[in-house]
């Protein structure tokens, strides 16, 4: 008799496209396990990211608004569930596998810093080696997890994870559906905070891009799903047409200009970039205060370094910026704080 994992995958081999990723041909993890009895391997994958650290601390990740006043503005995490929600609905209309691409989508931003791409920027320009949320939230599933063992997810949710930005190129259709998920999601739920906080009006969207999306944050939100859909219905690779991407990029610029870079909402980065700055100053300055398991992996690192290496004491100045990054980009915006003021905020004396 065989087991309800064959049978599922069999189903897909009947109900999918033929340009969908079957996870019985999936190339499989770096380290191999035996396969679930019920599972198939990207559902599991799916199962090991929601019940991840990392995946809980996004509730508390800046997605655009640093402390925003409002229990309404998208988090990390709301991001996230919004664009697994619009990649799933790719993926059902496509008849592509959608615990692939449920996988990919909740795993694509665990990497994020604190407050958002503030926090990244001020990582990068402080690591001799850059830092990137992208390459982050694949060391956080090959890596960081599980006290340095990682997740051993398989190579088609890492891929996609890897390659879910603008200039990513996903090897799945199911990347490719998070990919443009990602886009969609972020600008129009951007649009819909940015109103909220009094920072835009509808009605100062150029008119060139409301005509070809739509007028409202729904009409636009549906405009773009379905040109994905019908210009993507049997073809091997997904796409969307010329006219609503021009639109769809122009909105993207739209809001670079008025509110990612130049808004309101924007005054409080260089606070962000201080506080940031100082802290990876501090934890270079005494790596022993970090958590025990940062400091595990740290000794880990260091104990590979051959002590006859000429280059040795740059690559121990490396192992200590790339441990240091770990620590901070996987801080909550709250814990960043919390460390912030415990080491630079004096307390006020009072006798007990």
């Amino acid at each position: 008799m065989s087991c309800i994992r064959e049978e599922l995958e069999e189903l897909e081999r009947i109900t999918l496209s033929p340009y969908a990723a079957l996870s019985a041909e999936s190339s499989g993890r770096d380290t191999y396990e035996d396969p679930d009895d019920i599972r198939p391997c990207y559902e599991r994958d799916r199962d090991r990211i929601i019940h991840c650290k990392a995946f809980r601390r996004l509730k508390h990740k800046t997605q655009v608004f640093i402390a925003p006043e409002g229990d309404h503005y998208r988090t990390r995490l709301t991001h996230t569930l919004e664009v697994s929600q619009i990649a799933r609905t790719f993926g059902k209309a496509l008849r592509l596998n959608e615990d692939l691409i449920e996988a990919i989508a909740l795993g694509h931003d665990l990497g994020h810093t604190p407050f958002g791409h503030s926090g990244e920027r001020i990582l990068n320009e402080l690591c001799h080696n850059g830092f990137s949320h992208v390459e982050q939230s694949v060391r956080v599933v090959e890596v960081l997890e599980k006290g340095g063992k990682g997740l051993n997810l398989t190579k088609e949710v890492r891929d996609g994870i890897l390659n879910h930005r603008t200039s990513g190129h996903p090897h799945t259709l199911e990347g490719q559906a998070v990919r443009f998920a990602d886009k969609i999601a972020y600008i129009n739920h951007d649009t819909d905070d940015s109103i909220r906080a009094g920072l835009m009006k509808e009605e100062e969207i150029p008119r060139e891009i409301t005509d070809v999306l739509g007028h409202s944050v729904k009409e636009r939100l549906n405009t773009l799903i379905h040109d994905v859909i019908y210009s993507s219905k049997d073809k091997t690779e997904l796409s969307m047409s010329p006219t609503t991407e021009k639109a769809m990029q122009s909105l993207r610029m739209w809001m670079f200009n008025h509110v990612y870079m130049g808004g309101e909402a924007k005054k409080e980065e260089v606070k962000v970039h201080r506080m940031i700055r100082l802290l990876f100053k501090y934890y270079m300055d005494n790596p022993e205060s970090m958590t025990k398991e940062y400091m595990v992996m740290l000794e880990n690192a260091l104990s590979g370094i051959s002590k006859d290496d000429p280059d040795k004491e740059n690559k121990i100045l490396l192992a200590h910026e790339r441990s240091v990054c770990d620590y901070i980009a996987g801080m909550t915006d709250d814990y960043c704080i919390y460390k912030f003021k415990e080491y630079f905020v004096p307390i006020g004396w009072q006798k007990f």
